[in-house]
Formats: structure tokens, sequence, C-alpha cells
């Protein structure tokens, strides 16, 4: 399953390096950076990869921390830990937040990861990858597995909840690998619904 989702990217990397193309030859510098503009850091935008295939749903979002803390520096103040920690555990709980209960989907696999959920004692191994956004940015990573017993019932993807918690996410570009093809779509709080 987890190839559907690896796949997606390349799925649209023609496109991208078509538009690549069109802006970079007037800018040799932006080529290099050409291949991240889908998941290029943008607060408010977070991205999503959808891949449904019989019983198995995997999600992965990725997100600007600024979207779902409020900050992207490392969490220092009892405030700011405080609020890493409302996160995660919000991000805990998928089937609530991507309103997963028509098809009847567990939870089999959820894992988080951003710089701010990394205790001191792991910053040392982390040095090298958090520097090549210079400290300034912060991703949240979140890859969930479901399985859905009645996969058939499940007619769609509802972001509303996930708009709600996280109010500083004002669009998400989704990427859905289904039962009728691939689309791809952008949903914001007032649009927050894909049919499968």
């Amino acid at each position: 399953m987890r190839h559907l989702l690896l796949a997606l990217p390349f799925a649209l990397l023609p496109l991208v390096a078509a538009q690549a193309q069109e802006h970079s030859h007037d800018h040799d510098h932006d080529h290099e950076h050409s291949h991240d503009s889908l998941g290029a850091h943008e607060h408010g935008v977070a991205s999503l990869n959808a891949a449904l295939d019989g019983n198995l749903l995997e999600l992965q979002l990725e997100s600007p921390a600024m979207n779902l803390v409020g900050f992207e520096h490392a969490a220092k103040s009892d405030a700011d830990k405080a609020k890493v920690a409302a996160a995660k555990r919000e991000l805990e709980q998928p089937v609530t937040l991507f309103a997963l209960t028509s098809g009847d989907c567990k939870a089999t696999e959820v894992e988080l990861q951003s710089p701010l959920f990394v205790g001191k004692a792991h910053d040392h191994k982390h040095d090298h990858h958090d520097h090549k956004h210079e400290g300034e940015h912060s991703d949240i990573h979140a890859h969930y597995r479901f399985e859905c017993a009645k996969a058939n019932e499940l007619k769609q993807l509802d972001l509303a909840e996930l708009f709600k918690r996280f109010p500083a996410t004002e669009k998400i570009q989704v990427q859905l690998i289904g039962p009728n093809g691939q689309q791809g779509v952008e949903l914001t709080p007032a649009q927050p619904r894909l049919s499968f």
C-alpha cells in the first residue's frame, strides 16, 4: 500500500517539471528547488496524500508547524510545550480528525514526525536534517494507516474537523488515489469535503 502513496508525487512530476522550466530559465537558482514546489513550506497551507485500496486507507499529512501549533521554534516555555502536546493529542485521533466513521475504520498505524516532537536527547541526531531549513521552518508530518471494515461505505474524506481544530490551516492540497482513479483538489474550511 505504501508504494501507492510514494508513487503519487512522481505521478505529478511531469507537471511540476513543465512549470519549473517555464519559470527557471531566467533564474538558475530556482531550478534546484523546482521539485519541492508541491511541498513548499507555506503558512496556512498543508498537503494531504490519500490512497484507498480495498479496505486499506493511507493518509499522509504535511503541514508547517505554524498551522498546527502557532509557532515554529523549539518549544521552550510551558505554554509552547502545552500547545505542542495538545496538537500531538489531536493528531493522534485521526478517525475523528478525518471523519472516517462511515467506513468503520480503525487506525492501525499512527506516525507523527516533527522537530517539535523530538526531545533533547535526540536533537543532536536530527541537527543535520533541520539545517536544510536553516532552523527557521518546522514541519509536522503525520502518516496514518487505517483498516476499514466497510470501505465500500466510505464515500468521502471530510476535513471539517481538522480545519476547526487547527484554524490557522487555510487550505489543504489533497492528492487522492481511490476506486475512481487519481484526483487532486484544494480543500478549505468552506469546502472541506472530497468524494472518493
